[in-house]
């Protein structure tokens, strides 16, 4: 069946549902793209008494649009956490079907023992987890100031990487010498048992509970850190600076390394200066603020930043970071059809540019940046339905 004739062959029940909170689904209708700002515009001024009558109005324009809209609308109803939330019976009609794009598979033919020209550019993935993908998630700082919406933030990052087949473990709240140590005890994993001075949570499906067991390295290895900047550093709760090189430094390739010769992923949410780039307005954004000449030596190294030398990285007090957001929602569309780390973070890059807010009264703009060492393709999988 069609994604338009699922939407029509249940409308009764979806506009049902929906009316329990039609504001919720046409924001995050717009959210997605799926309607332009002059149509989120007149959906929100429509004259109509009831709520259904709202809701009515937004899914007749999900029909009007086609096949390809309903589809999207269809797996916004089904992977969107607030939605998931507020909106349980919908499970009900859709789980009986599913429009999310289907993992790539690889398919050979023949008995050749020459590996393809695809293989030996693409780092092996074979490990059961994938890897770790570690979370420093710095919400409250000493001085009395809070991060608002980073929680959203690493709850996201913790669904996506654990469909993505890595083991996730988070550090909320740490000074900078805490991040130094947390980090360097990652990346060698002699004594884990310091890790329990850190308060190290695992992500369990739901939410973030006590570490189960310790941890091991696999075939890849993922950093996010959380936090307030500046110019080529990061911020502990202290607000203390802990220069991104000395993070990546912890990670290079050594003889006794398990990581060596495997890619290692850094996602740095934070401000990299005090200078905001220009745009219109939008409300309900804080700055993730607190030196960069900082050229990777090592390979197998990729650092995404939230935005440029010199500049203020934005963060929603309710729905998180543009950034994080952005790279989160690009994860779960382009890793199942097989895309490459490096182009996924290029559209993230392009997605974060468009976007337009206001901070503290001032026109703001944001422009990520991607460095890298990669030697071959960082191909990430979802697990296999």
């Amino acid at each position: 069946m069609s994604a338009t004739d699922t939407v029509r062959g249940n409308k009764t029940a979806i506009l049902t549902i929906l009316s329990g909170d039609q504001r919720l689904i046409l924001n995050k209708v717009y959210e997605q793209k799926l309607l332009t700002q002059r149509e989120y515009n007149n959906l929100s001024n429509i004259n109509r008494e009831d709520v259904e009558g709202h809701v009515t109005a937004l899914v007749d324009k999900m029909l009007n649009k086609g096949e390809e809209t309903c589809k999207d609308f269809l797996n916004l109803l089904q992977t969107d956490d607030d939605l998931k939330a507020t909106y349980p019976q919908m499970k009900d009609i859709l789980n009986k079907t599913c429009f999310l794009p289907e993992p790539i598979q690889a398919t050979c033919s023949g008995n050749s023992d020459v590996p393809s020209q695809q293989s030996s550019l693409q780092y092996k993935l074979d490990s059961q987890p994938v890897g770790l993908c570690v979370i420093i998630n710095n919400e409250n700082f000493t001085d009395g100031s809070a991060r608002e919406g980073t929680d959203k933030d690493a709850r996201n990052l913790a669904e996506v990487f654990s469909w993505l087949r890595f083991r996730v473990l988070m550090c909320k709240d740490q000074t900078k010498d805490q991040m130094d140590r947390t980090l360097k005890c990652f990346a060698s994993l002699g004594d884990v048992s310091q890790l329990q001075e850190f308060n190290v949570e695992e992500w369990s499906g739901s939410g973030f509970i006590d570490l189960q067991e310790a941890p091991k390295h696999g075939d890849a290895f993922i950093c996010c850190v959380l936090s307030h900047g500046s110019r080529g550093v990061v911020s502990g709760i202290d607000k203390k600076p802990l220069h991104v090189k000395e993070i990546t430094r912890a990670f290079k390739a050594t003889d006794d390394s398990a990581l060596t010769g495997k890619p290692k992923v850094f996602l740095i949410q934070a401000c990299q200066g005090c200078r905001i780039q220009s745009g219109v307005l939008l409300p309900d954004l804080q700055a993730d603020e607190s030196d960069s000449i900082f050229i990777l030596e090592d390979a197998d190294f990729i650092v995404a930043f939230a935005t440029v030398e010199d500049y203020k990285a934005m963060r929603h007090i309710i729905n998180g970071s543009w950034f994080i957001q952005s790279v989160c929602q690009q994860l779960k569309e382009l890793c199942p059809r097989g895309e490459d780390i490096k182009d996924i973070l290029l559209q993230v890059n392009d997605e974060v540019s468009q976007k337009e807010g206001s901070c503290e009264g001032v026109a703001v703009k944001q422009m990520p940046e991607v460095r890298f060492t990669l030697r071959k393709k960082l191909v990430l999988s979802p697990h296999h339905n």
